[in-house]
């Protein structure tokens, strides 16, 4: 059974955020599409997150991490080695690739590899200038010349 959802109210009472709406939408299709591999991603700190792949079966040399403007793109490719014959073949070692959409001032910090799993930690720097800052509100009173000269 699948559920679908209906973002036409969101998308009439928001200004600006019809790429946050189109971004949900697509991660509720590409659950039924192919989760080759499986993934994690974790919060480790207020700006720090971490996203970790399972990929046994693959080394340091067979996947590529590319990092651009708003994206994360990760690619997996086994080299064509001798064949073999499996009794049992139950270690997917398929090609993949997995982007996943980086908000605004998110970078990759560094990737890893340890134990089957490839860990990229991400940091989150809003520059200076973006940060929200507190406007001062004037008071009402004008001087007594300025009003006068006003009604004059």
């Amino acid at each position: 059974m699948r559920t679908t959802f209906d973002f036409a109210p969101l998308w009439r009472s928001t200004i600006g955020f019809d790429h946050l709406a189109d971004l949900v939408d697509s991660t509720l299709r590409q659950t039924t599409e192919d989760s080759y591999p499986p993934y994690n991603i974790e919060r480790s700190g207020e700006d720090h997150y971490r996203i970790s792949l399972a990929v046994a079966g693959f080394g340091v040399d067979d996947i590529t991490v590319t990092a651009e403007q708003n994206a994360l793109t990760i690619e997996g490719r086994k080299p064509d080695g001798a064949a073999r014959e499996y009794l049992y073949h139950g270690i997917a070692a398929r090609p993949f690739r997995r982007v996943f959409n980086l908000a605004d001032y998110v970078q990759v910090k560094q990737a890893s590899f340890r134990d089957g799993l490839l860990i990229i930690d991400l940091f989150r720097e809003v520059p200076e200038a973006m940060k929200p800052r507190r406007i001062q509100i004037g008071g009402g009173d004008f001087p007594a010349a300025q009003i006068e000269q006003k009604a004059a």
